[in-house]
């Protein structure tokens, strides 16, 4: 039972992630493309505390469920996928603590120079694929680990 629970936890919580990740980088990304430099930064400013509490909830959920996943296939043919599954979470989170974090807070902080700011935001966005990316593999590696 707490097998299930887990695993359902992991690819719930993962399909989660990625659909916040993929409202952020379609809807806001779309949005913020069309402002222009300045107005990006004073709009990125006033709400970047909306999109940074919309991803932990379903982050945790992910986390937990994947750690009990992992640990509990440990020596069954489940384990690799499982352990691949959480290989391309953990690199969500150092892209996510690596660029995202510091990217944002200059954003917010309007540090960076404004005539930068179109070119930063679209290395922003393709990134920003790249993390949905690997988390749509993490949720098929999820279903896999629970198929095999």
């Amino acid at each position: 039972m707490i097998k299930t629970i887990l695993n359902t936890m992991a690819i719930c919580g993962i399909a989660g992630f990625m659909g916040v990740m993929i409202s952020i980088g379609v809807t806001l990304g779309g949005y913020w493309k069309s402002l222009p430099p300045a107005e990006f930064l004073n709009w990125f400013s006033t709400n970047v505390q909306y999109v940074s509490r919309s991803i932990p909830p379903v982050f945790m959920v992910a986390f937990i469920g994947l750690a009990g996943s992992i640990w509990l296939s440990w020596n069954t043919p489940a384990f690799k996928w499982w352990l691949a599954s959480g290989l391309c979470i953990v690199v969500v989170a150092i892209l996510t603590f690596a660029f995202f974090v510091p990217t944002n807070t200059a954003f917010a902080s309007k540090s960076i120079d404004v005539a930068a700011t179109t070119a930063k935001l679209n290395q922003w966005l393709t990134i920003h694929n790249f993390r949905i990316g690997f988390a749509m593999v993490a949720a098929i590696l999820g279903c896999i680990a629970i198929k095999g």
